[in-house]
């Protein structure tokens, strides 16, 4: 376990590396990749700076590492965090490497608009690399646990008044129910939690109440047969583990991004901030719940969890 100096408000940069990097079957990916033939090519690709920094990481003998190359050729793409670097897999790695990184990160579901006045539906396929999942419900209450989240996320929204949409069928507007299903599962499974709440007058606030989650997660166990578009052999793999926790210190306007990870090898969580790496126990990652009355408090932003039996 190898820290990263901070470059200059680069921790939400360096707490996402790190999730990338200690993740076994990511890096496996990464060192398949063929080496770009000129320095120049070198130097902006984003794949293979990202690989000369896990070998110095895991050869060096320092506690940290400056990930200053790498950060200049994300900068070079005008990639301003890593946190979007997922939604650019496709540019930076070649076909073969794009497709297994798919296989590691997609959520494939699909969208559902019945119209409520007669029989048309619509049907769309989509595939996304996090699900947002939001902390309060569409009555500003605050979602108590992660698996109500997930439930509310899926949970069928009635379109009314200004959100009717119109119907081709009935030949004007009407009210439709819309519904998200889910279809496949990655083997990591990422869960952003909306903690930025913006406001109509512009202002942001952060939502720091406690919000628990747990170690293991089982889909079957949290969505209904309705909320589902999947076999039996797909539901199967549904189980998933707890791997890592980027938690995010402080308000809208200031903060700091630290993460907690398990180690696959050693089997230990880890505190990942910056250049300071230290061992912490599950009590210690608990503490990233959140509290209603410690606006400054420190608070799961990401979760990550990998499935339990891949396949």
């Amino acid at each position: 376990a190898v820290g990263l100096y901070n470059l200059g408000q680069s921790c939400c940069l360096n707490s996402l590396l790190q999730v990338f990097l200690m993740n076994i079957r990511f890096t496996r990916i990464l060192r398949r990749i063929q080496v770009p033939p000129s320095p120049a090519q070198r130097r902006s690709n984003v794949p293979y700076q990202m690989l000369l920094l896990l070998e110095e990481m895991q050869c060096g003998k320092c506690k940290a590492v400056g990930p200053t190359e790498l950060a200049r050729c994300l900068a070079e793409h005008r990639v301003k965090s890593l946190f979007f670097i997922n939604l650019c897999f496709g540019l930076f790695f070649p076909p073969l490497q794009v497709e297994e990184l798919s296989d590691l990160y997609t959520i494939c579901i699909q969208e559902h608009l019945a119209c409520q006045k007669c029989s048309l539906e619509i049907k769309s396929n989509s595939t996304m690399l996090t699900l947002p999942l939001p902390v309060l419900d569409a009555s500003s209450h605050r979602l108590k646990t992660l698996e109500d989240c997930l439930q509310y996320f899926f949970h069928p929204e009635e379109l009314t008044g200004q959100n009717m949409c119109f119907c081709q069928q009935c030949g004007r507007k009407t009210t439709f129910l819309q519904s998200t299903k889910l279809v496949h599962l990655p083997q990591t499974l990422t869960l952003h939690l909306k903690r930025f709440c913006f406001e109509r007058s512009s202002h942001t606030h952060k939502l720091s109440h406690s919000l628990p989650f747990p170690q293991e997660l089982d889909l079957r166990e949290i969505l209904t047969e309705d909320q589902c578009l999947a076999d039996d052999r797909e539901k199967a793999t549904w189980q998933y583990e707890l791997f890592a926790v980027v938690a995010h210190t402080g308000s809208t306007s200031f903060g700091h991004y630290c993460a907690y990870i398990w180690s696959l090898t050693e089997c230990k969580w880890y505190c990942f901030n910056d250049s300071e790496v230290c061992q912490v126990s599950w009590d210690d990652v608990k503490c990233t719940y959140g509290h209603s009355g410690l606006y400054w408090r420190e608070t799961a932003y990401l979760l990550f969890y990998m499935k339990k039996h891949p396949q």
